[in-house]
């Protein structure tokens, strides 16, 4: 295998990025906007998984301060022990997604924000299929991702080599009707990251119910 041959560590790059990827993303109103919509929908004490959760903030943090049990799940050890400590209400644990064991219908809610793109196609779509499974039927899920018709493209995201892969728009809402979704609704918003090698980026966030 060649240099150009390997994979990117996802885990690595968002170890380097801490609390830079939390900074440089806190001001999306769109992410915001989803948790709030998520909290008006959720019964006291709802069980809720965080799939890529990053440093905790805003989304565990707002959940767990709003009475509900988190928890998050990333591949960073460094982002799991930022979470840990800056989101001390919620749970975190160092794990693959992919591999994680799951329960059927064992959580009110489910958030996917950007936590796919480092998969394979194939894996999104199971990825997706497991969360959906895990969720309770009538239990809500947001997905969040780079609209982009890509697949193993090499990147560079806030200074780290990644290797990204996505769908366009309108076959990432069919992926997650394909899983059982019912998509209630979709934002579309362009977002730039506060970071100074940053760039715009689109977002597609996807509200939607296990029915």
């Amino acid at each position: 295998m060649t240099d150009g041959d390997r994979q990117p560590d996802a885990a690595a790059a968002f170890d380097a990025l801490g609390a830079a990827y939390e900074k440089a993303f806190a001001g999306s109103e769109a992410h915001r906007a989803s948790l709030e919509w998520l909290l008006e929908r959720l019964a006291p004490g709802s069980r809720v998984l965080d799939v890529g959760s990053g440093t905790g903030r805003p989304t565990a943090e707002t959940l767990a301060a709003a009475g509900h049990r988190v928890l998050g799940v990333d591949l960073s050890p460094v982002m799991v022990e930022l979470a840990a400590r800056q989101v001390p209400d919620a749970e975190f644990r160092r794990a693959d997604i992919r591999e994680l064991p799951l329960t059927d219908g064992s959580y009110d809610a489910v958030c996917v924000y950007f936590s796919l793109l480092q998969m394979s196609r194939a894996q999104q779509s199971e990825v997706v299929g497991r969360l959906v499974r895990a969720l309770r039927p009538g239990g809500h899920m947001v997905l969040a991702t780079v609209p982009l018709d890509v697949e193993g493209v090499d990147a560079v995201f806030m200074g780290q080599p990644v290797r990204v892969t996505s769908f366009a728009a309108g076959d990432f809402t069919a992926l997650a009707d394909a899983a059982g979704l019912t998509v209630l609704r979709e934002e579309q918003t362009l977002f730039t990251p506060a970071h100074p090698e940053a760039v715009p980026e689109p977002h597609l966030f996807l509200y939607a119910r296990r029915d």
